[in-house]
């Protein structure tokens, strides 16, 4: 392989890596709440109100856009995650309220989700299966 097409080789993957390395953190952030109980809520709200409901992006995205853009843009210029800096503007009191917060409100995220995979493995299953699991019980009790 001539020296030119290796250099211009070793430039495009740099390009790529240099691209995926700036799209690492959004696109984990962006695909966060693509959990079993977010897909769960979105197929509920879908069946029940179709499009009806398609307008409220053009207010939600934005902002939704804007937080994102200003949290990654504080950790990127002070290096320290959100719980850090809080922490230097706000009394420890608050920020560990907050953090207790969001530690309960990702326990009953987790509890969502096994209830959304509970229920999809239910419809996979079929609703037979269980069915005849809770009839013998009753037989026997």
């Amino acid at each position: 392989m001539p020296q030119g097409a290796r250099h211009s080789s070793l430039r495009k993957r740099l390009r790529s890596i240099a691209l995926v390395e700036q799209l690492g953190p959004g696109l984990v952030t962006g695909a966060a709440d693509d959990d079993p109980s977010g897909i769960a809520t979105y197929s509920m709200a879908g069946a029940q109100f179709g499009f009806g409901l398609l307008w409220t992006m053009l207010l939600t995205y934005p902002l939704m856009c804007a937080v994102q853009l200003v949290s990654a843009q504080v950790g990127r210029v002070t290096g320290a995650g959100l719980a850090k800096n809080m922490a230097e503007v706000l009394p420890r009191f608050v920020v560990t309220c907050l953090v207790g917060l969001l530690f309960v409100a990702n326990t009953i995220n987790i509890g969502a989700d096994l209830a959304a995979m509970g229920a999809s493995a239910q419809l996979l299953a079929g609703r037979g299966a269980l069915d005849n699991v809770h009839k013998d019980r009753r037989r026997s009790g």
